[in-house]
């Protein structure tokens, strides 16, 4: 089923359940938020890569207005909704300033493997206590999804928006593990060369070897 929905591309990829906390400046995307906050409809956030708008992106809700600056700028909260695609893109909605396009929701399978997400919690605990950063998961609930931790992983632009692609959970999971296998060895050995340079021109407490 296809509607016409208000969009808003930026140069990132959303994801549904994401909280998104956006500036928005421009004449036509003030007037969009003005009109989600009158009459509640939604609009789409779809990924403008490689100078063209993508075919899929985020349906997102207003959540609230933080704060209308004297000059008109907002400040906002959105919440992500679902994943869409763009069947046809207007730089102008009839009678608007925003863009539109007329959509259609993506289908989401939830068929994860709990099996595979015991080794992706595993490998990102592991990334991060080697990058010395705080940990998401302290307040991520047993049920999370991938989109929820999508932007924590050191993914490109290009690859949040293949993840966004993925047909389903258990695909997601895969891409997930598949890039973490590939960037925690050069993540490793990158905080082993730091440990080295640091330890340049210090006094070292060398043990010769006894034969």
């Amino acid at each position: 089923m296809t509607r016409f929905l208000p969009l808003f591309p930026l140069n990132m990829v959303v994801f549904p359940g994401e909280k998104l906390n956006l500036h928005i400046f421009e004449p036509r995307y003030k007037q969009l938020i003005q009109e989600c906050q009158t009459t509640g409809i939604t609009f789409g956030i779809p990924a403008y890569l490689h100078n063209k708008v993508s075919a899929l992106g985020t349906e997102v809700k207003l959540l609230n207005i933080e704060k209308i600056h004297p000059k008109g700028e907002m400040d906002i909260k959105t919440e992500g909704l679902r994943i869409i695609r763009i069947l046809d893109f207007f730089k102008q909605a009839p009678n608007k300033f925003y863009p539109a396009g007329t959509i259609e929701e993506v289908p989401d399978l939830v068929n994860e493997d709990w099996q595979l997400k015991i080794k992706i919690n595993e490998s990102i605990r592991q990334l991060y206590s080697i990058l010395g950063i705080n940990k998401i998961f302290m307040k991520l609930p047993n049920n999370y999804r991938v989109f929820d931790i999508a932007h924590h992983l050191g993914l490109t632009t290009e690859q949040e928006y293949q993840l966004l692609q993925c047909p389903d959970e258990l695909s997601r999971q895969e891409m997930v593990w598949h890039h973490l296998q590939k960037i925690l060895p050069v993540v490793l050995e990158t905080e082993k060369l730091k440990e080295r340079v640091k330890m340049n021109g210090h006094f070292k407490n060398a043990v010769p070897p006894n034969f």
